[in-house]
């Protein structure tokens, strides 16, 4: 392909070359062929573009750009609300900086054109400029709101000047710049560059790795606490049913397929259950947990839920807390209103695995780390993880941060193996997930890192992983025996209620093929 003049995979211009190949500078060949891809009857509402539909729908996103050419946007916010939904696009441009400056919200704009009408931009040559009216309104709006970037590459290079236009305004994005990517995916070198210099600019910029968009979009919608209970009925269109599929018997021959999840035997039952004079902010919990340096273990529902010495609990809150009771922990972790509980089992088990380790316990995205302390005083238990890997940290060669506001001095990264566990249900019973990674300090620059930890990962494949879930499993149970158990705790001292008791064994789970 490469010898024919075809572009190489993801190169920034592969999609506008192959699009001049078909169609060349035939528009009316591209309209319809745009128009057919992207029927009405084609276009599947996922509960992503629900929620979008929802938030502009209820005020709580006023504007959004777009590249696309579809009318996914438009039918979200008419499915959810009922009412017809314009978006502004190159025909009928100069309206859009008006609405903008009026503030006539929900704005919506096709910054590349509507795929029912003549003026789409998806050749070379159309890329090379932005609208000159749809572009005033971006960099308008980026100078009166923050913004989060949801599946877009940053390959188009006008697009990307629109950014950096805005980031030299007299108030670059006072709430924020947020770039999502999907986990462990790589990120376009222009948009590192974006962030850094909006970081430089002070900022608030980060990119935000994402598992998908629909994902993203229903963790923001589940967290926002005034939505109308009929919204929220449209946008969780799907309804649970409950079936009954019986599963099959258990497999016999060969091969054996090892998997990366251990039985959690016995969980404890019970916590504490906090409340207070005043109804208590997550920023509040969150401040009270840090400052208990690991002492204290806390999640929100409709209490405050906690883990940790009831005195503890008392001195962190001070005044603020009224009652302190013992609450029956749910049973299932799956259901919509048990999310919260997953994550607190997760740092439990975290801080309980860690304790007496040569191991520090670190959340990043929604993920618990088990990572390698290269300053422990006892390192006697990571001699298999030494044997197999060699060195188990150290720094980054070649490679340091981004100099910032908040962190002015550029500094050389860090890295060191870790260990990301989270808990699973299947039917009745509880699994710890482990899966090895590699931890980065300092965390916000592990994209600039990503070379480095591709070389080292290239060879977990097969056999060695097998080894590597083997040496961390050592670490874990101080054991190489099979079906070993540990009774673990997060805490030295603490009643069954403060002190939760977590028993596991080592023993992976494993499937094999059913009978012929």
């Amino acid at each position: 392909m490469d010898a024919h003049g075809f572009p190489e995979l993801w190169a920034d211009h592969e999609y506008t070359t192959y699009f001049e190949k078909i169609f060349g500078d035939d528009k009316e060949r591209q309209r319809q062929y745009m128009s057919a891809i992207l029927a009405e009857g084609k276009a599947a509402l996922s509960v992503g573009n629900r929620v979008l539909g929802a938030l502009l729908t209820s005020g709580m996103c006023r504007a959004v750009f777009t590249t696309n050419f579809d009318s996914v946007v438009e039918k979200s916010v008419a499915e959810v609300s009922g009412r017809s939904f314009t978006a502004f696009h190159i025909e009928g441009s100069r309206a859009a900086n008006s609405a903008l400056n009026n503030e006539e919200f929900p704005i919506y704009c096709k910054l590349h054109g509507d795929f029912r009408y003549d003026s789409i931009k998806n050749l070379s040559g159309d890329l090379e400029e932005q609208n000159q009216e749809l572009s005033a309104c971006l960099v308008n709006a980026a100078n009166r709101f923050g913004f989060i970037v949801a599946g877009y590459s940053g390959r188009d290079e006008s697009v990307m000047a629109l950014f950096r236009q805005a980031l030299e305004t007299s108030n670059p994005f006072p709430h924020g710049l947020y770039w999502t990517s999907l986990k462990r995916g790589a990120v376009h070198p222009a948009v590192m560059e974006l962030i850094s210099a909006a970081q430089r600019k002070g900022v608030t910029a980060e990119i935000v790795e994402v598992e998908t968009f629909d994902a993203l979009m229903l963790r923001l919608w589940r967290n926002i606490e005034s939505k109308s209970p009929e919204m929220d009925a449209k946008v969780r269109k799907a309804h649970l049913s409950k079936v009954d599929i019986p599963l099959p018997s258990s497999g016999r021959q060969q091969p054996l397929l090892r998997l990366n999840a251990l039985p959690i035997l016995d969980m404890p039952t019970e916590c504490l259950s906090l409340t207070f004079k005043q109804p208590v902010e997550w920023d509040e919990v969150k401040t009270v947990a840090r400052a208990s340096e690991q002492s204290l273990i806390l999640t929100k529902s409709d209490t405050v839920w906690c883990w940790g010495k009831e005195e503890y609990a008392r001195r962190g809150f001070a005044v603020a807390l009224e009652t302190v009771e013992t609450r029956a922990l749910p049973n299932d972790i799956r259901k919509p209103g048990n999310l919260h509980l997953k994550g607190f089992i997760e740092e439990a088990l975290a801080y309980a695995l860690a304790r007496e380790r040569p191991l520090l316990v670190r959340a990043r995205y929604g993920s618990i780390f088990l990572i390698v302390d290269q300053h422990a005083d006892d390192v006697g238990g990571l001699g298999s993880l030494f044997q197999l890997l060699g060195k188990t940290s150290g720094k980054v060669p070649g490679v340091f941060t981004v100099p910032t506001p908040e962190k002015p001095r550029s500094e050389q990264v860090g890295w060191a193996e870790a260990l990301r566990i989270s808990v699973d249900q299947k039917g009745d019973n509880l699994w710890l997930m482990i899966d090895p990674d590699i931890w980065v300090w300092p965390p916000r620059a592990r994209s600039n890192a990503r070379d480095f930890l591709d070389r080292r990962r290239s060879d977990r494949k097969n056999d060695k992983f097998n080894a590597l879930l083997d040496a961390w499993l050592e670490l874990l149970f101080d054991t190489e025996e099979r079906n070993s158990e540990i009774a673990v705790t997060p805490f030295s001292d603490g009643n069954v209620i403060e002190n939760p008791r977590f028993r596991i064994s080592n023993r992976t789970a494993f499937s094999r093929r059913l009978l012929a």
